[in-house]
Order: C-alpha cells, then structure tokens, then sequence
C-alpha cells in the first residue's frame, strides 16, 4: 500500500518510554516505533525530559504545582498545543491527552484521532482518587469524542461501550483497531536464578497476575478466589501503582489473609524489567485476568507472547484475545450496568473464578497445551505490522 512519504502525524500521549505504567503507554510505544517506518510520527508525551529525536517532553506548568490533578493534566495539554503546528493530523491517547488533541486540531484546522484505551463513565472509581476532577476528566472526554474525527477502539467491545457511553457519536467514526504485541521480545525465557530469587517454584503449579491495583483489574476478587485454591497452587503478584491509599489498605489486608492460611504468596510491588517479567509468566501455569473492566488487555497478549495459558473475564475485549478451551478460559460474569463492572453476584464470581484456575492449573498439560496456543494466536493476529498499516490507512483517509 502506497503512503504518503511527507506525512507528519503528531502523537499525544501521557505515557511514554521510561515513564509508562499501564497498556496504554505500551501501545503508544509500539505504534510510534511502527509508524515510524514509513511516516514523520512526533510523540508529545507527559513527564522529564527524554533523548529519542522526535520527542518532546512537557511538565505540569509551575503555576499548578499543587492543583487538582484533573487541572494539572489541562496545564500541560495546553503548553503542547502550539507545538502542534504543521503537523497533518493529531493522534491522542486517553483522556490525559484529548484535550491537547481537540484544541489543536481546533487551533490547526487538522484532522483529531483519539484512541480509546478506557472510558471515564466506565470508570467512576476514578472519583476516589480525582475527587472533583473527575467530573473534569469526564467532561473533557465527551468534548473529545463528541468532535473526533475518527476514534479507534482497541476491541469490538470497546466500540460497543463508547456508542453506549457516547450516544451522540457517528457510529461510523468508530474503528476497531485491536492492540498488538511484539512476539521477538515478548517471548518465552527461561531464568531459574531469577525465579528462586523471589520464591517461585516452577516445579509447583502457579497462577500470575500482572497490573496495576486499581479497581478495574478485579485484583481483591482474585485474593477471595485464591483462598478457595488448592494448598500447593503458588500465587504471583505483581501488583503495584495504587490508584488510591483505600485500594491498596483493601490489597495489603487480602494477601495478608491469603499468607496466613497457605504457603506460596508473592507479592512484588516494584516494575518489573520485560526479561523477568517473561520468565514469571513463561513458568506459571496460568496467567489470570481477573478484570471487571478491560477495553482488551495487552497484559493478556504479553502473557500469551510468554506462552502461559490465559483465565480472564468474560469482559469487554478480553473474550477478543482469549479464545475459550483453546488458549484458556473464560470466566463468565453478569455485571450491574451502572459503570462500576461489579458482578451481579460477587460470590459466584468468585467461585467460578476459582473453578476456572483450578481446572488450568489441576492439569498441567492441558495448560501446556493453551500457552502454545496462545503464542501462535499472539504471533499470527495480532502483530504491530499488520496494526500500524491499518492505522496509517485511516490517516490517509483522513487527510485525503
């Protein structure tokens, strides 16, 4: 497919490398490098200076030192968007950077592309931690979606919560392009030094999860889960960046309750290098999402990249990934329809949870059996080739 050479596309993101947290900062990460293969791509990113050409960083301005966190993500997105100039299109991911992205194709007379990495309605925990600036952070979303050229959805799922959340966008303006990963680096390893180091066993069946402690990954679900597992079944959690102090109490009592009945818990809280990262999730058993909210989880991709097999919620994207009693499992759940995610019943939630980790790591082979799977279905669907492709198609289209 023919590209335009002189295209300039003006990524904005909060995230960007060595500052990312979450799977939005990862995304943006492996588009850019995509991208970058055949158009001018300038990232826009949040946070301390960075040395890569094409990227320039911006701080909270001085004057919001101590402001809202919802107004100091306003001050900043304002300082990018003179910058803007002379780009042929404004990409933003989340709503960190969707106002930059709306003002300044405003200020350019530039197409707007956003990518949905979560909804703000979907998410009123968020409230916990933004306080008032969580009606900012939702209002600043509707004006962005609401004008957008074009919005991507990472997951059909997630198309479906933004026409759902966003009635008055054109359904038409909503493109599904999934998230992607990196199979060469994302792989399995084999660090038996590295796994004594921390205490897990790969001799033991295990289960692991990886992500941030926010409401939305379902981590306490999880530890009421784990307490219904057999006695030889290690849990790995790499847990950390608490959104609140209030989660992360809720976290610390529910491992300490898990410690004292059985053997096997660890808990690592720091970021983990993607070296060692890989060689957990290439020795668990099965690698568990437990989230009530999740647009689709490219921790689910890393981990199959791993070959761990895969017990995820039947939610939001993730059933996109996960294919049911071929790369894992998937655990049903009926959800309330007021924006929070949380089961109907929490109890058979969790009781279907453990049902569902209690099969995978009861049967070994059969888990083997899902991690090769899962690594092929990683490997052919989705690459970031194939995704940047049909994303400088859609700058095409708009810029036509």
């Amino acid at each position: 497919m023919y590209y335009r050479a002189d295209m300039r596309v003006d990524i904005i993101t909060k995230e960007y490398p060595p500052e990312i947290y979450g799977g939005a900062g990862v995304h943006v990460a492996e588009l850019v490098a995509a991208l970058r293969s055949s158009i001018d791509v300038q990232v826009r990113a949040f946070g301390a200076e960075r040395a890569e050409p094409g990227t320039r960083s911006y701080r909270t301005p001085s004057e919001l030192a101590g402001a809202n966190p919802a107004l100091q993500t306003l001050g900043t997105d304002l300082v990018m968007v003179g910058d803007v100039a002379g780009a042929d299109l404004v990409h933003s991911h989340t709503w960190y950077a969707n106002f930059a992205g709306h003002l300044a194709s405003q200020l350019h007379g530039i197409p707007h592309v956003l990518t949905a990495h979560s909804l703000e309605p979907l998410r009123p925990w968020k409230a916990e931690q933004l306080g008032g600036g969580y009606a900012v952070s939702s209002g600043i979303e509707r004006l962005a979606y609401e004008n957008a050229a074009a919005i991507v959805a990472v997951s059909d799922g997630m198309r479906q919560d933004i026409l759902r959340s966003y009635p008055q966008v054109d359904p038409q303006r909503v493109r599904v392009i999934h998230n992607g990963i990196d199979v060469e680096r994302w792989r399995p390893v084999e660090n038996a030094e590295f796994l004594a180091s921390i205490g897990m066993d790969p001799s033991r069946p295990s289960v692991v999860f990886v992500g941030r402690i926010t409401r939305q990954k379902g981590l306490p679900y999880l530890l009421r889960a784990a307490q219904l597992l057999r006695k030889d079944v290690q849990l790995v959690l790499c847990a950390g960046a608490p959104d609140t102090p209030e989660i992360m109490a809720e976290v610390q009592e529910g491992v300490r309750l898990l410690q004292q009945t059985r053997e096997g818990v660890i808990w690592i809280e720091r970021m983990l290098p993607r070296d060692e990262l890989s060689a957990i999730l290439a020795a668990a058993t099965t690698f568990v999402c437990p989230s009530v909210y999740e647009p689709l989880g490219i921790v689910n991709l890393e981990a199959m990249a791993c070959g761990a097999a895969v017990v995820g919620t039947a939610t939001g994207g993730i059933p996109e990934v996960v294919d049911d009693g071929v790369t894992g499992r998937l655990v049903p759940i009926e959800q309330l329809q007021d924006g929070t995610g949380t089961p109907v019943d929490p109890e058979r939630y969790v009781s279907d949870l453990a049902a569902a980790l209690t099969e995978v790591t009861g049967d070994p082979a059969r888990a083997r059996q899902y991690g090769e799977a899962g690594r092929e279905r990683a490997r052919s669907q989705f690459s970031w080739g194939a995704i940047a492709d049909t994303t400088r198609a859609l700058y095409e289209e708009l810029t036509a």
